[in-house]
């Protein structure tokens, strides 16, 4: 009888070894899940929190539940992004580039306070130099 057993033991864990499937791949997570082509923002710091995509200019970041509550961002695109304080592209406004330098957390004075996003297209009053922004 135990041999018997044995013998039925083995088939069946090879088999079930066999329809257990094993995945190398993970999700993006952080920055990583920023497409190339985009630009994100990201309601926490290093990418972190809700994200949102954006193609093209975008007057209100409200409907995108984004309306003051922007961390960090990466300017995936070709284009300069100018990052407004208010809606419909008014108040002050700073500069995201592309390229390298378009990755990484806002400025303290800059965290939860953009409104709407443009792409390209020209800047408005600036929001001033940041502590540690330099020049």
């Amino acid at each position: 009888m135990r041999k018997k057993l044995s013998a039925l033991l083995v088939p069946v864990a090879a088999a079930a070894a066999a329809v257990v499937p094993v995945s190398t791949a993970h999700a993006a997570d952080g920055y990583d899940r920023c497409p190339d082509g985009s630009y994100c923002m990201f309601s926490g710091l290093d990418g972190t929190g809700d994200m949102i995509r954006l193609t093209g200019s975008t007057p209100d970041l409200t409907p995108l539940g984004m309306n003051d509550r922007g961390k960090s961002d990466w300017n995936r695109t070709s284009s300069t992004i100018h990052l407004w304080s208010d809606a419909d592209y008014t108040g002050c406004t700073t500069v995201t580039s592309s390229g390298p330098t378009g990755k990484g957390n806002f400025f303290p004075d800059f965290r939860d306070f953009f409104s709407s996003v443009q792409f390209d297209g020209p800047g408005g009053p600036s929001c001033g130099t940041p502590p540690g922004g330099g020049g």
